[in-house]
């Protein structure tokens, strides 16, 4: 009986503890393309100055992974594309790219869907761009 009541206590305290972390914000805001919607998360989050890795989520309608999609990323308009490397087959995809303030503030990411031939890019402007850590 009490090492059920010692359980239930690190179970309670480990639940109130997890609630006293810092509030969240996006560090960008989803958009959407053809039946696709694409996430970006940063890593570290929120972004800080220097390299953070980059993972573009897509998904189809339904929740259905967008699995099938070629990914490249940049932060500058004259950096060359670099290509996301693909983890699994669930709809990530993950690089790593320098932000900085000013241009280096907005992930460019490029989508070329390999069952239509179509390809677009959207602009995601980092929000919470904090200094290096």
């Amino acid at each position: 009986m009490k090492r059920k009541t010692l359980l239930l206590a690190a179970v309670f305290s480990c639940m109130a503890l997890s609630g006293c972390g810092e509030e969240h914000t996006a560090d960008t805001v989803s958009q959407h393309w053809q039946d696709l919607d694409i996430h970006v998360e940063t890593r570290p989050s929120p972004p800080v100055v220097g390299m953070d890795e980059f993972l573009v989520i897509v998904t189809r309608s339904h929740g259905q992974p967008g699995w099938d999609c070629l990914v490249d990323i940049r932060t500058s308009d004259g950096d060359p594309w670099k290509q996301a490397i693909q983890d699994g087959r669930v709809g990530v995809y993950r690089r790593a790219a320098l932000v900085e303030l000013g241009e280096r503030s907005v992930i460019q990411v490029q989508i070329r869907r390999q069952d239509n031939d179509s390809s677009t890019v959207l602009r995601f402007p980092l929000v919470n761009l904090g200094g290096k850590s």
